[in-house]
């Protein structure tokens, strides 16, 4: 977590570290959280969508094999894990006390199952099971993964914490053909999803799992004890942010995640809110665009994109001008990153609208409308499109800017039909930057044709990079990998980074939020009467 001056002095930041064991009586009263998320929930299955709803929704029903940790290091959390002397046997061995929410016991098979399904769709899973030779159940509690040879990859996927977590799922219900999306929630998490309750869009309802059986070791990032402190969550999706913000005030809330930076005076310096930042939950802003329609499907028009936006615009609108909730930053990485660059910086950060125009005229572009989709009920998403619409128009593209909710964004980008059969040609969004930082791992740079990321960029020169990033713990080639596939992403238009910020979240001063990680989590959450 870090703080950040404000106007008003700086903003407060509060934490409660708690260790398993060590809570009071009045902890454990009858309480309920009531919480606006960035999002309203819409789906329930976590893996097959990166959509950050379904990540923090999954940690709340579901439960990993590994976690890491504040320091970013695997440790264990279902499962404990050996490797064999030669480095390409890895045997997990599962916790006892693990339970699914219909009171069934956890299995290896459980696990291996659905291992094998997360790996199909997230991008450090299929470059871990480029490298697998076999998976195989031994018993019912262990089972081994082996390689075709010494890698350390799998306790990085495993504990993989944002983007497409490898969350754990009963067999049946993760044994099911590609694309079809699970629509049940019996989990092994800290809270037991309420189904009669759950209204799509509207309200989702978690309620403490008796039977679930913390870790007895201190919570520290997403690692550690999951000691639920509280009765039930409900999160309740109020689209509007000054209807959220009055419902805070009149204690008719708990918890905002993302608070629309304009609105932060009416909180910050009350000693009624608590308002914080928390430093994994960081993003940057990146476009994408389409690379199997036209005009995208060509790369030099790609590059006229990337010359005709500019970050600091963007930016300025979604957290303000001069804010120190964002910044500008080249590097497909981050700037924070060990990984950051500063490769084709200028015509990353500023716009170059007459070089874009020259490449639109070289390219004999006809005036075709390029499909915009634009997020509009997302705060930190609802600024972009206008911006980038205008940067592009200055450039000399016609725009036609499609505004919808981000659930229909979400289902509209999966989609490779032409414009008028309902496909897209660019889209913003962004992701978290512990997400953004890894370079196997991060779907902006992935360019493996069908199986990237929407857009699906094939680059082969990409895939062969993090192939072999894979298949090395050397640091200093690890750093020369990403330098190169940094380079590559940017010579091949994969995403255009544009700029970092922070969120801002508040909360009542009678709510604590434990844990400070890649993803805003319930568990060691406290409540005063």
């Amino acid at each position: 977590m870090i703080m950040h001056p404000s106007g008003s002095g700086f903003i407060k930041a509060a934490m409660v570290s708690l260790a398993f064991g060590s809570l009071a009586p009045a902890a454990l009263a009858e309480t309920t959280v009531t919480a606006v998320m960035h999002a309203p929930l819409r789906a329930l299955d976590p893996v097959i969508s990166t959509a950050y709803i379904l990540r923090n929704y999954g940690y709340m029903v579901y439960d990993t094999l590994l976690a890491r940790d504040s320091e970013g290091n695997p440790m264990p959390q279902m499962a404990d894990w050996t490797v064999s002397d030669d480095g390409m046997v890895y045997t997990f061995t599962l916790r006892d006390g693990l339970l699914w929410h219909d009171g069934t016991p956890v299995t290896a098979e459980d696990c291996v199952t659905s291992v094998t399904r997360w790996s199909k769709y997230d991008k450090t899973g299929q470059i871990m099971t480029s490298l697998m030779s076999d998976m195989s159940v031994v018993d019912d509690k262990t089972f081994t993964m082996t390689f075709s040879e010494p890698t350390a990859i799998v306790l990085t996927a495993l504990s993989k914490p944002s983007g497409l977590p490898p969350f754990m799922f009963p067999k049946d219900v993760a044994d099911r053909p590609d694309g079809d999306p699970i629509t049940t929630a019996i989990g092994s998490g800290p809270f037991k999803f309420v189904m009669e309750e759950y209204k799509p869009g509207v309200s989702a309802t978690f309620v403490k799992n008796e039977d679930y059986v913390p870790l007895d070791t201190p919570s520290n990032g997403l690692a550690g004890g999951k000691v639920v402190m509280v009765d039930k969550v409900v999160w309740t999706s109020m689209p509007d942010p000054m209807t959220a913000v009055n419902a805070l005030m009149s204690d008719e809330i708990d918890f905002i995640e993302q608070l629309p930076h304009d609105l932060l005076p009416l909180v910050d310096g009350n000693p009624d809110f608590t308002v914080a930042t928390y430093e994994k939950q960081g993003s940057q802003n990146l476009v994408r665009m389409n690379f199997t329609l036209p005009p995208f499907d060509n790369p030099e028009m790609r590059r006229a994109v990337m010359l005709a936006l500019g970050q600091q615009p963007v930016l300025d609108a979604q957290v303000g001008a001069g804010s120190q909730f964002g910044k500008a930053c080249p590097a497909i990485f981050g700037c924070a990153s060990p990984y950051a660059s500063d490769y084709r910086a200028d015509e990353i950060l500023e716009s170059h609208p007459e070089e874009a125009k020259k490449i639109l005229e070289a390219e004999g572009y006809d005036g075709t409308p390029i499909l915009l989709m634009h997020a509009t009920d997302l705060a930190m998403l609802a600024a972009h499109g206008p911006v980038i619409a205008q940067q592009l128009r200055d450039a000399g593209f016609e725009v036609d800017m499609v505004s919808m909710d981000w659930a229909s964004l979400s289902a509209r980008r999966a989609s490779k039909a032409p414009i008028d059969e309902g496909g897209w040609n660019i889209f913003s969004t962004y992701n978290v930057l512990p997400d953004v930082g890894d370079p196997i791992g991060f779907v902006g740079v992935a360019a493996g044709g069908d199986d990237a990321w929407f857009g699906w960029p094939d680059v082969p020169e990409i895939e062969a990079a993090r192939a072999t990033l894979a298949r090395t713990s050397d640091l200093d080639e690890v750093k020369a990998l990403a330098a190169e596939l940094d380079k590559l992403a940017k010579d091949n238009s994969t995403m255009y980074p544009m700029g970092e910020f922070y969120s801002v979240a508040v909360s009542a001063a009678n709510v604590h939020m434990g844990v400070d990680a890649e993803a805003p989590v319930f568990w060691n959450v406290t409540k005063e009467d």
